[in-house]
């Protein structure tokens, strides 16, 4: 049986952001699904995404976008199944390290300025979302105008203390090849702590000149080629 290519999407974001990508596996002849991450917190999520690993026959070649890059970190820490790893735009945590605890030597991103809080009844779990306003520029910057607008619209939030929660576990590229694709131009993880966190976890690296953090979207062909690589590795 084939590898199977298992998307776990970011923080603002849903499985819709990888539907380029998937569209150019499927294409090429791979099998390729999005999990939906609750995006509420590092173990929990990591737990959904790893039961979501658990119940798919055969080797699995995971990929996480942002923060998802962090619950896949997670999830495919005990996963004997998951063969090779991709980041994409991503924090790659070792563990211990959080989202906020991993970045905080290295200037603040845009991002950072731009979130927006929000609360709800029943809950006094703090929630995150980017002001719609500074959604393009810090998310998706080469996205086409009318693409941006409409997803600073469709934000999924995110509980706040997810992106504060440490690793809890062995990381996943411990244990498998691992890749890391980001663009230049990121404004939401700074490219120097990809670039130099790749370099230290001995990431095969790509480069986007000129991506954001959107670069599942806005840079489909580039992004699928490295998740490629990683399914022919096997």
């Amino acid at each position: 049986m084939s590898a199977t290519v298992l998307l776990v999407h970011g923080a603002f974001a849903d499985g819709s952001s990888w539907n380029r990508v998937i569209d150019r596996l499927h294409r090429e002849g791979v099998a390729a699904r999005a999990i939906a991450n609750p995006l509420r917190g590092l173990t929990s999520d990591g737990e959904y995404v790893a039961g979501a690993i658990a119940q798919t026959d055969g080797d699995v070649v995971l990929v996480g976008h942002s923060y998802g890059g962090a619950v896949a970190t997670y999830a495919g820490s005990s996963a004997p199944n998951v063969k090779a790893f991709v980041l994409v735009g991503a924090f790659g945590l070792d563990q211990g390290e959080s989202a906020q605890s991993a970045t905080a030597e290295y200037p603040d991103p845009a991002l950072l300025s731009a979130l927006q809080p929000w609360t709800y009844p029943g809950s006094d779990i703090p929630e995150v979302t980017i002001q719609v306003d500074r959604y393009p520029d810090v998310f998706g910057a080469d996205l086409p105008e009318g693409e941006a607008a409409l997803g600073a619209l469709n934000q999924r939030p995110v509980a706040a203390q997810a992106l504060g929660e440490p690793l809890a576990v062995a990381p996943t590229w411990r244990n498998v090849p691992t890749w890391w694709v980001f663009g230049s131009a990121d404004h939401a993880i700074h490219p120097d702590f990809q670039r130099e966190t790749a370099k230290k976890i001995g990431a095969t690296v790509v480069e986007l000149e000129g991506g954001s953090h959107a670069v599942a979207q806005s840079r489909a062909d580039e992004v699928t080629a490295v998740i490629l690589e990683a399914v022919h590795s096997l």
